[in-house]
C-alpha cells in the first residue's frame, strides 16, 4: 500500500488540474506560455498519476477499473468483477 502522504498529494493535484483546466486551455489557445508558465506546476494534467483505488499502488493500473494488477486478479478469481473469467482455452 502506498504511503498517505503520497496519495493525498495525488490528490490535491487533481484538484488543482481541474481548478486551472478552463485557464489552461485558453492560455495554450492563445500561445501565451509566459502566462501558462506562471501557473502552478502541479496544475498541468500530466503530473497526475493513475493510482489503484484501494491500495493507492502506482504502477500497473487497468483504467477501466481503476484497480492495480494484484487486487484486479483477487477480486476476478473471486467473480467480483463484472464480465471477468479466467482464461481457458
Amino acid at each position: 500500500m502506498a504511503k498517505k502522504s503520497v496519495i493525498a498529494r495525488n490528490e490535491k493535484r487533481i484538484k488543482l488540474v481541474e481548478k486551472y483546466a478552463v485557464i489552461r486551455a485558453e492560455l495554450l489557445k492563445a500561445g501565451d506560455f509566459e502566462a501558462l508558465r506562471k501557473l502552478p506546476r502541479d496544475s498541468s494534467a500530466t503530473r497526475v498519476r493513475n493510482r489503484c483505488v484501494l491500495t493507492g499502488r502506482g504502477r500497473g493500473i487497468y483504467a477501466k477499473f481503476g484497480l492495480c494488477r494484484h487486487m484486479f486478479r483477487k477480486f476476478a478469481l473471486e467473480g467480483k468483477l463484472p464480465g471477468v473469467r479466467k482464461a481457458s482455452w
